[in-house]
């Protein structure tokens, strides 16, 4: 595997995408922190590097999936954007809709034994505050404006240069990405206590499952789209 201290994490995923589950396992932040070097990222989570390359060292070569992230950068931003919205954007919103009343279930049941749970509720309600309207700028005003381009139709936009609201949304990303941080931290790497109800365990699951795609989410965003729709704008500006 041609990987070593200066490879980026984001280039890691691409090549294989199975490492995923590897910075999953070991909270190394693949999505926001795609840029970092393995180096800067194990030292970042704590973690030895050896220890690290040895676990992707044992990662198997596989038949790649439509899920992903390498298949992404030869497909055109269109067809990018439109599995992002598709998988991605809906999944967001139907998961916060189902987790948001399960969440108010389980601080009403178990928030005086579990007062952990009243930090989680109002991280889990700060995030979904903060991703519903940064799905809506996405899908109303940064999309549209990139599939234009791309089809080299007329493209408006009251932002000037494409990078500022790529900009904007990395700041967003960022700030959903402390707040998972958070959360991973408050619920013990989503661990359920041992007087957890079925609901109580749902309610964790729910917000792995949030997690784990929202990293895969904003890596597609950050390390696939963004860059490409801005090197597309500069091509354009060029010619």
């Amino acid at each position: 595997m041609p990987f070593d201290a200066q490879t980026r994490i984001g280039d890691v995923v691409l090549e294989y995408p199975a490492a995923m589950r590897v910075f999953e396992a070991l909270n190394i932040d693949y999505c926001c922190g795609g840029h970092r070097t393995l180096a800067e990222a194990c030292a970042h989570a704590s973690h030895a590097l050896p220890e690290v390359l040895g676990r992707l060292e044992l990662l198997p070569l596989a038949v790649p999936a439509p899920s992903d992230p390498g298949i992404w950068q030869e497909r055109s931003l269109t067809d990018l954007i439109t599995h992002i919205e598709a998988r991605h954007h809906a999944f967001t919103r139907s998961e916060l809709d189902r987790v948001a009343p399960l969440m108010d279930k389980v601080l009403g049941v178990h928030g005086g034994h579990h007062p952990e749970l009243a930090r989680i509720a109002q991280c889990f309600q700060a995030m979904d505050s903060d991703l519903r309207p940064h799905l809506e700028k996405e899908e109303r005003i940064l999309f549209p404006f990139i599939r234009a381009m791309e089809s080299g139709a007329p493209a408006s936009g009251c932002f000037g240069t494409i990078q500022n609201p790529i900009r904007a949304m990395q700041n967003e990303h960022e700030q959903v990405g402390d707040i998972l941080r958070e959360l991973r931290t408050l619920t013990h790497d989503y661990t359920p206590p041992e007087d957890a109800c079925g609901s109580f365990r749902s309610l964790f699951m729910g917000l792995r499952s949030l997690e784990e795609d929202l990293h895969l989410h904003i890596y597609l965003e950050s390390h696939l789209l963004f860059p490409r729709a801005v090197a597309l704008e500069a091509v354009a500006v060029e010619g």
